[in-house]
């Protein structure tokens, strides 16, 4: 199939794409960056936007950068710029470069964006799983100027987001982790670049031996991306072994509200999420770098 006809704008400023979506957002007007989701369903009809706002030759949305203890990441930064450890985000650029090859292929990723995927909000999203286990700040531009949401308040459910039709998502912000943070993370899907049925990200401190200030979140799993609080509870204050990774896959599959489709059923998924977990947490325990 080929895709419904519609208008493409190419502004040059953020002021004049912020007027074009005012026009033509609560008319199904979008805006498209990369491409990678919204292509496709054009070409399927699942959307049919009469309008695409393209924000790729607006230079300041293509910024990444580190400053007053975040990672600020623009609206055109792609998957890409993450194959190789941004230096100077520390433990998040080593953490975000060993995420990023799990997400689809390469040719894909050489052309998506961080904040596409969020904006997408696809449940199997890892983008949106690390903005929910990190706690990510977005910023919302229009022409009333900008608002800041924290990531758990713009996740809405499977491909919904509370952004405005109006909107523009041009910036997350990802905060800065400690030296020694320890992460880990785990996916499982069926085949190598395939839409994850479950995985999980998990960072901690180790103090004295302790797991401190622990960060869970699992996705693939709910209709969004989610830390999971009752499980970082059940590990604050424990020995990284076998026993406390038991307890909390245990305290996973406990905690979740499994979704199903056709062809996986909720008791899969709720099961996959303790083994997700415990995988992660595995990986965070025996990584030689952090």
């Amino acid at each position: 199939m080929k895709a419904a006809p519609f208008t493409l704008h190419k502004p040059g400023t953020l002021e004049e794409a912020v007027a074009l979506l005012a026009e033509y957002g609560e008319d199904g007007g979008l805006v498209i960056a990369g491409g990678q989701s919204l292509t496709p369903m054009m070409a399927l009809r699942v959307a049919y936007p009469p309008h695409l706002v393209d924000i790729n030759a607006i230079e300041k949305l293509s910024q990444l950068t580190v400053g007053d203890g975040f990672l600020s990441i623009g609206a055109t930064v792609r998957h890409a710029q993450f194959h190789r450890h941004f230096v100077e985000a520390g433990t998040l650029g080593r953490l975000l470069s060993s995420v990023v090859h799990h997400i689809a292929h390469y040719p894909i990723r050489q052309r998506g964006t961080f904040c596409g995927s969020l904006a997408h909000a696809d449940p199997s999203s890892e983008w949106c799983l690390v903005a929910a286990t990190l706690g990510a700040e977005l910023r919302l531009t229009s022409t009333s100027g900008d608002r800041l949401v924290q990531i758990n308040d713009f996740l809405d459910g499977a491909m919904s987001t509370t952004r405005e039709p109006s909107e523009i998502l041009t910036e997350a912000r990802l905060p800065l982790l400690a030296e020694n943070t320890r992460f880990g993370f785990y996916e499982f899907n069926r085949r190598a670049g395939d839409f994850a049925l479950g995985m999980a990200l998990v960072a901690y401190d180790l103090e004295g031996g302790k797991i401190r200030n622990a960060r869970i979140g699992v996705g693939g799993i709910e209709e969004k991306a989610r830390r999971l609080a009752a499980v970082e509870a059940a590990l604050e204050g424990k020995t990284p072994d076998s026993e406390a990774f038991a307890a909390a896959a245990a305290a996973t599959v406990a905690d979740v509200d499994a979704m199903e489709d056709p062809t996986t059923s909720a008791q899969y998924r709720r099961d996959l999420s303790g083994v997700v977990v415990r995988r992660a947490l595995e990986i965070a325990q025996t990584a030689t770098r952090f």
